[in-house]
């Protein structure tokens, strides 16, 4: 496979685990499109930074349209945004429930309708979606995390089965959780309790990560779609 012809989506790149998967697939000779909502440090020949909300639909339209400009295609699209807040149903602010939909569940939706119009022109196409193990694991505070994920679940099974007919994979990856700031105000109780409900008593790492991405993005992973690995050994 040459690399270089390769050019990848991914959202929410500025930190954690985007920032992580930008400097990964850069150092493969990917060329890189990210976004977040402030701007990325991130200096790279290859890399190139859309500042948007993944939930702007005009801007995630201005955005695809560009890349598609600047390099005749797009190969992979990574839907990595994603927020959470932990509160019990009774605390949550319907605000908090909107914005964690938003950026979770319709700025997935949003970006692999407009990627995924690229890519069936072009009739082949990656997708990798992000799920969590919060959602099988039915975790209490969780209820607005938990959920959005659960519908990104749902969406990567159906738009799986419509788009296999342009030869466009979509699958998805549920972590266990990561340093990240998406965890750090996260009582330790709280994560102690998660991990020991897992097959794998410890915390994911980045290349746990990018290990079931590089399997679902392989060329010789044609005929795997709408599938949802959880690591840690967490089942649904």
């Amino acid at each position: 496979m040459n690399n270089k012809s390769k050019i990848m989506i991914i959202t929410g790149t500025r930190k954690g685990i985007g920032r992580f998967l930008s400097e990964y697939y850069l150092q493969k000779n990917f060329i890189v499109c990210g976004c977040s909502r402030s701007d990325s440090d991130l200096k790279h020949e290859n890399y190139f930074h859309y500042c948007l909300d993944v939930g702007d639909e005009n801007a995630v339209k201005k955005m695809v349209v560009d890349v598609r400009k600047k390099f005749g295609g797009i190969d992979i699209l990574i839907n990595n945004a994603g927020i959470a807040s932990m509160n019990h149903s009774f605390l949550m602010p319907l605000k908090t429930m909107e914005k964690i939909y938003r950026t979770n569940v319709f700025g997935t939706f949003l970006f692999v309708r407009e990627v995924g119009k690229v890519m069936a022109s072009q009739r082949k196409g990656r997708i990798v979606n992000f799920a969590t193990v919060a959602t099988p694991l039915n975790l209490e505070g969780e209820a607005a995390y938990a959920s959005s994920k659960a519908a990104v679940e749902s969406l990567t099974k159906i738009l799986a089965r419509e788009l296999a007919p342009y030869n466009i994979t979509v699958n998805a990856v549920g972590p266990t959780p990561v340093y990240t700031d998406l965890i750090k105000n996260v009582p330790k109780e709280k994560m102690d309790a998660l991990l020991a409900r897992q097959a794998i008593h410890r915390f994911g790492e980045m290349e746990d990560i990018v290990n079931v991405i590089d399997f679902f993005i392989k060329p010789e992973s044609d005929f795997i779609t709408g599938q949802v690995i959880y690591l840690g050994g967490v089942s649904a």
